[in-house]
């Protein structure tokens, strides 16, 4: 499960790219579709962490906290599509996304049982 985990977010990660790429180019259509992919990603992301979430339920509250890191990337991903769609201001957004994503990396990587980096 871990595996399909990772492959999400990154693809989720390249897709965010590709929705301001496309807005930038003013592509509406493939920024759309690319939109929609990168919401069927949330959803594997989210199965998938949850099946994590579960199976690491006795590391307590580090779980906990991974989990609504998680959440945040998401949200900050899905903010940073909308509002550069939108051609709103996105840089707090982007700032948000960054720091969520360092935070949850390290998180799982380095603090967590199927993490690679030496805690």
């Amino acid at each position: 499960m871990a595996h399909l985990h990772i492959t999400s977010w990154v693809i989720a990660f390249v897709l965010v790219g590709l929705v301001t790429m496309f807005s930038r180019k003013g592509s509406e259509k493939a920024a759309k579709i690319s939109h929609m992919i990168l919401r069927l990603f949330y959803l594997l992301i989210l199965y998938s962490g949850g099946s994590l979430f579960a199976s690491y339920a006795e590391y307590g509250p580090l779980v906990i906290i991974k989990l609504l890191v998680g959440l945040w990337t998401i949200a900050s991903m899905e903010m940073v599509a909308v509002k550069y769609k939108k051609k709103k201001p996105t840089g707090i957004w982007w700032a948000q996304l960054a720091i969520a994503g360092i935070i949850a990396i390290i998180l799982g990587f380095g603090f967590l049982p199927a993490g690679i980096l030496p805690a």
